[in-house]
């Protein structure tokens, strides 16, 4: 039995270790190491995995009971419930059942400078990859789902019982929609985002946050062991030492959280346990981490004093550490991207942008555009083919140089123009800004370039619909009924002669940049791709809000004509409508995810509607509405 238990400590410990060197720390024989192994596969503790050469072991659930009874005597040994230490995460469970007695509401609906404390987090966690959210509910339910209705990816679990239990059984609520490892929260704390960034990437599965003492009078102290997990209580009287003080935000592995609900489930007899007393009683037994920040800017709000003196004391140092780590993550992308030092850094100012980030910074005197992706745009935008168009307009001198894609995060830096003005819808009417233009657009057009993918506008209808349902989102109505003609059109249009060449796809009149009088760019090729050149110039005509004459103007620019054929008028028709209500599906998408356009996706639909009406369409959508 000795030799047994020495060999599966060294398996729990080091799953890809060989025969020889459990040997060499056990001080067996190889031989005798390679007998015991076997027994222990038969017994069915062990199985093994060969990958090549190499053959690693791993501690089945059967093999972790049996160490666990095994050392059940021994109370200093525990036992690493992992093979993998570290796994990502992107699911929240948030405790916000509970009452507060100086609140006629959930201490989650606090507002923090114009947003509630629950809006905050939720936003920083976003921000941090978390994009699915539980959230368990009791006082005051409705309020709460109220508040967070536009949210994406939130489900709401109601504990019935909250009067009359602790956070442990709210937690236990959300047994069912628990399938993974997740970031635990409780509805009270305010936190700054680099405490949320470092838990979410601690390697420890099961982490407690925890800082130095606050005083507050509150506070669950934390003794740790051996690096692990030991104590938790309010009463200080009960510890050697104090290591730091309970945050209220945990990382929990999904099996931890198991073992939490089964022993709450089958030995617990008070109702009002709370979860980190439970996950102490686990702690007996596995290897509980945590992670201690120092000089932690937090709090937790239970009381209206404690609210008053947050706003008034803690907010504001929080807000300028917030600044200054939003400026270090810009400074980390540009010292990974660009080779430079911290130091070369010269100028950080914020550039504008409607779906993502972007910032002009000035490098070792040289000025560049840094643009970080917006929230959610990983499921709407390919980076891919992103990458591969940017270079194109670059190669083209369509778009200023390219100086660095990262086509997994999105991140990308370019040259700044120099003598920059960006165009807007007002002197994008001008002539000579046209002549400019349309340049630049048929030298695109005419290019002879192929982008590897086609931007397909009825196919992303299809997958923004779809991005839409996972969010929970609503479109407008009357929805199907507007869709059902815009179908009907797509047939009529499907059925006319063009040619699908490299577009933009995006044109609003901010992407293009003038550079002097004579010199413009074509920017930001996220949905760039191969299409009908007409798509582009609906594009644009829309977006500038052109009237008939800035339009006919325009056309004849392009085309070189002093005449548009009425076949190139039904295709900037069509292509309108079709504009229109895509991007009205996608501004639901951005809005379902908390953004806020306005009245900007309604006036689209509501335009595409107008358009279906006119009679220069009107005989090819059959049943369209008198």
């Amino acid at each position: 039995m000795e030799h047994l238990l020495r060999i599966m400590e060294v398996i729990n410990k080091n799953n890809h270790v060989s025969q020889k060197k459990i040997a060499d720390s056990t001080g067996l024989s190889i031989g005798k190491v390679n007998y015991v192994i076997n027994d222990l596969i038969e017994k069915g503790f062990v199985f093994s995995e060969k990958s090549g050469r190499n053959t690693s072991y791993y501690i089945t659930e059967t093999g972790i009971e049996f160490l666990k009874s095994e050392y059940e005597s021994f109370k200093e040994k525990k036992i690493n419930i992992h093979q993998q230490s570290y796994k990502e995460i992107d699911t929240v469970v948030i405790l916000a059942a509970g009452k507060r007695k100086d609140f006629d509401y959930p201490a989650g609906l606090l507002v923090v400078e114009g947003k509630s404390l629950l809006r905050r987090n939720l936003e920083l966690l976003q921000r941090n990859g978390i994009s699915k959210c539980i959230i368990v509910t009791g006082f005051q339910k409705e309020a709460l789902e109220e508040e967070l209705a536009d949210f994406p990816d939130i489900q709401f679990i109601e504990n019935p019982k909250y009067k009359w239990t602790g956070s442990m059984a709210s937690l236990a609520c959300a047994e069912e929609k628990i399938t993974d490892d997740f970031l635990l929260f409780e509805e009270d704390i305010l936190i700054e985002e680099s405490a949320i960034n470092q838990l979410i990437t601690h390697p420890q599965r099961d982490c407690l946050l925890i800082a130095s003492e606050t005083g507050s009078g509150d506070e669950a102290f934390v003794e740790i062991k051996d690096g692990y997990l030991h104590k938790i209580s309010k009463d200080i009287h009960q510890f050697n030492r104090v290591d730091g003080e309970m945050v209220g935000i945990s990382k929990i592995s999904y099996e931890v959280f198991a073992e939490m609900v089964k022993e709450f489930k089958e030995n617990n007899q008070n109702p009002y346990m709370n979860y980190e007393y439970m996950l102490l009683d686990v702690a007996r037994h596995y290897h509980i981490g945590y992670l201690k920040i120092h000089n932690l800017v937090w709090a937790e709000i239970d009381t209206m004093k404690q609210h008053e003196q947050v706003m008034k004391l803690t907010f504001p140092i929080l807000k300028r550490k917030e600044a200054e780590y939003r400026e270090n993550q810009i400074k980390n992308h540009l010292v990974e991207a660009m080779g430079v030092a911290s130091t070369d850094i010269q100028k950080i100012e914020p550039f504008g942008g409607m779906t993502n980030k972007n910032f002009k910074v000035m490098v070792k005197n040289e000025e560049y555009v840094l643009r970080l992706p917006g929230n959610g745009t990983e499921k709407m935008i390919n980076r891919s083919e992103e990458k591969v168009n940017s270079m194109l307009a670059s190669q083209l001198e369509i778009d200023t140089e390219l100086i660095y894609f990262n086509e997994e995060t999105g991140v990308k830096i370019s040259r700044l123009i120099p003598h920059a003005e960006t165009l807007n819808p007002t002197t994008a009417k001008r002539e000579d800004n046209m002549r400019l233009t349309t340049s630049a657009l048929k030298k695109l057009h005419q290019s002879g370039a192929v982008m590897e993918n086609q931007f397909d506008v009825f196919a992303k209808m299809v997958e923004y619909e779809q991005l839409l349902q996972e969010v929970n989102g609503k479109m407008y109505e009357p929805y199907e009924e507007v869709k059902s003609q815009v179908m009907e059109l797509k047939r009529q249009y499907e059925r006319m002669d063009f040619q699908l060449v490299p577009c933009h796809n995006d044109l609003v009149a901010e992407n293009f940049v003038k550079s002097g009088e004579d010199r413009i760019y074509l920017i930001d090729w996220e949905y760039g791709g191969m299409n009908d050149p007409i798509f582009d110039l609906a594009a644009h005509s829309l977006e500038c809000d052109f009237s008939e004459e800035d339009e006919e103007l325009f056309l004849r620019l392009y085309l070189e004509s002093d005449e548009v054929p009425e076949d190139i008028q039904k295709r900037m028709l069509m292509n309108k409508i079709f504009q229109d209500f895509l991007w009205s599906i996608w501004t639901c998408i951005k809005e379902a995810k908390g953004d806020d356009f306005g009245t900007y996706g309604m006036d689209r639909f509501n335009r595409a509607r107008r358009y279906l009406m006119n009679p220069l369409i009107k005989e090819h959508v059959l049943y369209v509405k008198e």
